[in-house]
């Protein structure tokens, strides 16, 4: 029985060291004062790129629901949206492209985006499964020297917000490459395997500059 005993505390610690410990940022309720400002560790100039997030809401339906926004002084360079009608869509200098997916709910979504200028190749992962691809804005470049918050949508590049645009829910795990990844990459992130995190933002490394009412929590992936 002891040996039992034993063999048992050894798995259950194995487990937890292999184990991750993820922040997360919680939104608690809607405002136009709670934010996120990330710093990237290079700047966004972007010919390609892959970004990935885990996010749970329960605002689905109600309203349209800003996920990432990144804006310079002249543009939307990059956002992240949920539609009021469900649809995922990102915007690249206020241009969209919407993709008709299962809504995001209470229970946490792993979401990728991913684009490639050369191509124009545009594509949404949810849960490791890759929706269609649509071509979009073939040729463009993301310029760098902006803003990337979470939580609120930047409708000017000094910061103004809208209550009615802020996230309610819960995101972690953000992470962005300078390309596309493989869709084997994307699929083992989401079963939560080892992967080499973004060079762009490194949700490990990344500074959080936290605003407002955000809760940064603790969990185990």
């Amino acid at each position: 029985m002891r040996l039992y005993a034993v063999l048992f505390l050894v798995a259950v610690s194995t487990m937890l060291a292999e184990s991750e410990s993820i922040k997360t940022l919680v939104f608690p309720s809607e405002t136009s004062t709670s934010y996120v400002e990330m710093v990237p560790l290079k700047p966004l100039n972007l010919r390609a790129f892959t970004l990935c997030m885990r996010v749970a809401t329960e605002l689905t339906g109600r309203r349209d629901i800003v996920l990432f926004a990144y804006r310079t002084k002249d543009y939307d360079e990059l956002n992240v949206w949920c539609e009021l009608d469900g649809r995922l869509s990102f915007y690249l200098v206020d241009e969209p492209v919407f993709f008709r997916v299962p809504e995001i709910g209470a229970l946490q979504t792993h979401l990728c985006v991913t684009w490639d200028s050369s191509s124009g190749a545009a594509a949404l992962f949810m849960d490791g499964r890759k929706s269609l691809t649509k071509i979009f804005k073939k040729g463009h470049t993301v310029k760098p020297g902006g803003k990337v918050i979470i939580g609120q949508d930047l409708d000017s590049y000094s910061g103004a917000f809208d209550a009615k645009q802020s996230f309610v829910g819960e995101i972690s795990d953000i992470n962005l490459w300078d390309s596309v990844l493989s869709d084997r990459m994307i699929q083992d992130m989401f079963s939560g395997k080892r992967v080499p995190r973004g060079n762009v933002f490194n949700w490990e490394t990344t500074e959080l500059k936290i605003n407002g009412e955000v809760v940064v929590v603790s969990t185990q992936h």
